[in-house]
């Protein structure tokens, strides 16, 4: 006899074979037939449209590059080994700079940057999981770090050179006095705007990496510094950038450039061993978890907490703006409104 199924059986079949993962056309044998991916050169676009712009300006190059070479190629074409081939490519290929780490840091984020194609791909359904290349993509290992901090006599002379020589003292002393009491990067700073400038309780408003936003407190002299600066040097409206020129046309990262290749060529261990804006960052920061407390010296530095963080006692402990403001006034002897007492120390700045 034949059974024929009416409507509710169906319905249950149909879904049981969504929770199994199976269509009518695999219980037949037949596949329907799979649409093609994408080329680089058509994706690759669209994925820069998606993300933000500091991603697109960290990834961009490599995104570049990775249409250089597999612009015509679609997504299931590239297996793991020629990524990795594709990464040793770009990593021989790197220009070597006074800071080089052997192409390290280039094959990092040429493998980064075609990660982030692919986990698009994946979220649009272009490919599955199980077919990403690129997830099994190994990175280079990291070396460790040979940035530290700088000791008192050698930030002296750092601040020595950049006082008394150049084409701009002004604007170089400025320049280092402003990552020395913040130790922000080098993105906050080119960010900086008339806007960002908080008088009244000396804050700071810096925009770095990730999107972060955070006040951050300065000394009195420091922002009086920062405002003359600016007004003197053509910034008038609130989007106006801060650090400028004396032609009034606001300062690039060509700046830090050149400044530390002066510094370098006056100071014969700068350009040795290769220090730069980020060896400021670390000495203001070590100086402060060793007067004050790592927790303080976190906040000071813009950290937040992460899953990595050890224990999660951390995110109970976190320094407040009181406590950085109250660091700042020790590092630099001078008052801050925000502080609630001025400890005796020795100047670092």
């Amino acid at each position: 006899m034949t059974h024929h199924a009416d409507a509710p059986e169906l319905d249950a079949a149909r879904l049981l074979l969504a929770k199994m993962g199976v269509s009518p056309e695999d219980l037949l044998g037949v596949s329907a037939p799979k649409p093609q991916a994408p080329t680089f050169a058509d994706y690759i676009p669209e994925v820069a449209k998606a993300v933000s712009p500091g991603t697109r300006r960290v990834y961009g190059t490599y995104w570049n590059r990775i249409l250089e070479h597999w612009g015509h190629r679609h997504l299931d074409e590239p297996t793991t080994l020629e990524i990795q081939q594709l990464a040793e490519t770009v990593r021989s290929q790197v220009v070597v700079r006074r800071n080089a780490r052997g192409g390290r840091g280039a094959a990092e984020h040429l493998i980064a940057a075609i990660r982030c194609v692919y986990n698009h791909a994946v979220a649009d359904k272009l490919i599955t999981e199980a077919d990403n290349p690129a997830k099994n993509a190994t990175k280079p290992r990291r070396l460790a770090s040979t940035r530290r901090a700088l000791p008192e006599n050698r930030l002296k002379e750092i601040n020595h050179i950049a006082a008394t020589t150049g084409d701009d003292p002004a604007l170089d002393t400025l320049i280092l006095r402003l990552h020395i009491e913040t130790a922000c990067r080098r993105g906050g700073a080119l960010a900086l705007t008339l806007r960002d400038l908080d008088p009244d309780q000396c804050l700071i408003r810096l925009h770095e990496k990730g999107e972060t936003i955070r006040w951050q407190p300065v000394s009195p002299t420091l922002m009086t510094h920062l405002r003359e600066h600016a007004q003197h040097r053509g910034a008038t409206k609130p989007t106006d950038q801060v650090l400028r020129y004396r032609n009034h046309q606001p300062i690039t990262k060509r700046r830090y450039d050149h400044l530390w290749t002066r510094i370098g060529q006056h100071l014969p261990w700068v350009h040795t061993q290769g220090v730069s804006t980020h060896w400021l960052r670390h000495t203001t920061l070590t100086w402060v978890e060793r007067s004050h407390s790592y927790a303080i010296a976190r906040a000071y530095a813009g950290h937040t907490t992460t899953s990595s963080d050890t224990g999660t006692t951390t995110a109970y402990t976190q320094a407040g703006i009181t406590e950085i403001a109250t660091a700042l006034a020790t590092l630099t002897n001078e008052p801050h409104p925000l502080a609630t007492n001025t400890p005796t120390a020795t100047k670092t700045a």
